[in-house]
């Protein structure tokens, strides 16, 4: 049988860049994927199936509420239309052409406005929201938040993210605090977090998470907290959220990720760092290259190996080696967040020890064409 990659004239690709969107995230379990295969095969009333996986998966988080979205993306979109709107009806169906005077303004630290491969601008106008930045690109207090609050404002939104500053910021905690103290919403994107609940518990009343990064499920988000609020978000089906669907299969599917997540023996940093320790002996022996295991900037257990290109050694500059790593029958992809510094990580969680093989071959043959 002709594979996918033939077929359509596809790139073997090998994820050394962690679970990025651009690559399709992650690959579930074949487990999930049974669950998947069957949501496709069967029907379903869709909000009984909603409100019941809801309540399952807050069961087994031990949160109020909980409920499946298409993307964490469209968590944030719809959670901020959900403390926009809360359950005015006329709003539901009207919320960006509505005149109507409520408050819309989403409070975001100056450095956590970022683009993690579209803007948190972007998601919080879609939700009807209007981003009001608290504090500076490299520095934002519980103050600097609490400044920002008057009548228009509708919530707080925290990202937790590595794209986003991590020096000199609030925590969620001093987030919450603030919240609370002013009667309103803490909405926390967490779309690559590995912890589902600690968010949760230091007080933020909406948490959003990728179904298709650490749970491993299929292209989908989580939304989890408060009950009232949860209740908002599932509104939005009848309003921004029909546009951002998710179908049966995505719900099954992410619904038993989680189960699974909960319970699965998760890969430790260290574990990480004994299977990159080989490679990176691999990459230290080419003229050129130095390497060294390195940890994650937001703080999660993931070990990662850094690769530093002396770009005159070699002759070309780090975008340059990037680009040709991805031509080719199989496309290297490594996270580039660094490449104007002449350095790179490889995130090992989703590459094989043979294909780590292949990474450090192929990076010995072009930078030494040996």
């Amino acid at each position: 049988m002709q594979s996918i990659y033939e077929k359509y004239h596809l790139r073997n690709v090998i994820n050394a860049s962690g679970r990025m969107t651009i690559l399709g995230v992650s690959t579930p379990k074949a487990e999930v994927v049974d669950v998947v295969t069957y949501g496709l095969n069967h029907y379903f009333e869709i909000k009984d199936l909603v409100n019941k996986t809801g309540e399952y998966i807050a069961k087994l988080l031990g949160t109020e509420g909980a409920v499946v979205v298409a993307s964490a993306s469209a968590g944030i979109a719809q959670s901020v239309a959900a403390v926009i709107i809360k359950d005015d009806a006329d709003l539901l169906l009207n919320l960006h052409s509505s005149d109507k005077q409520v408050a819309r303004e989403i409070i975001v630290p100056k450095g956590h406005n970022v683009n993690f491969g579209a803007p948190v601008d972007t998601m919080v106008s879609l939700g009807g929201g209007k981003v009001i930045e608290a504090g500076f690109a490299n520095e934002c207090n519980a103050a600097h938040v609490a400044a920002k609050i008057t009548p228009q404002t509708a919530a707080i939104l925290y990202i937790k993210s590595h794209h986003t500053v991590q020096k000199s910021m609030l925590t969620v905690a001093d987030a919450a605090a603030v919240a609370k103290a002013h009667n309103l919403p803490l909405i926390v994107d967490a779309a690559a977090e590995e912890d589902l609940t600690a968010y949760y518990h230091m007080g933020a009343d909406l948490v959003i998470y990728s179904g298709g990064k650490a749970i491993e499920g299929p292209t989908s988000g989580l939304v989890t907290g408060r009950k009232q609020y949860v209740e908002w978000v599932k509104l939005q089906t009848n309003g921004i959220g029909r546009a951002m669907k998710i179908g049966k299969e995505g719900i099954l599917g992410l619904t038993h990720a989680i189960e699974v997540y909960l319970t699965a023996q998760k890969e430790t940093g260290q574990e990480m760092v004994e299977k990159m320790t080989p490679f990176i002996r691999d990459l230290n022996a080419i003229a050129g290259i130095s390497a060294k295991v390195v940890w994650d900037g937001a703080g999660r257990d993931i070990a990662r190996t850094e690769i530093t290109f002396d770009e005159k050694a070699i002759g070309k500059n780090t975008f340059e080696i990037m680009a040709q790593l991805k031509q080719g029958d199989t496309a290297i992809y490594f996270r580039e967040y660094k490449a104007n510094e002449g350095k790179v990580e490889a995130d090992v969680r989703s590459v094989t020890a043979p294909q780590l093989d292949v990474i450090s071959s192929s990076i010995r043959q072009l930078v030494t064409g040996a």
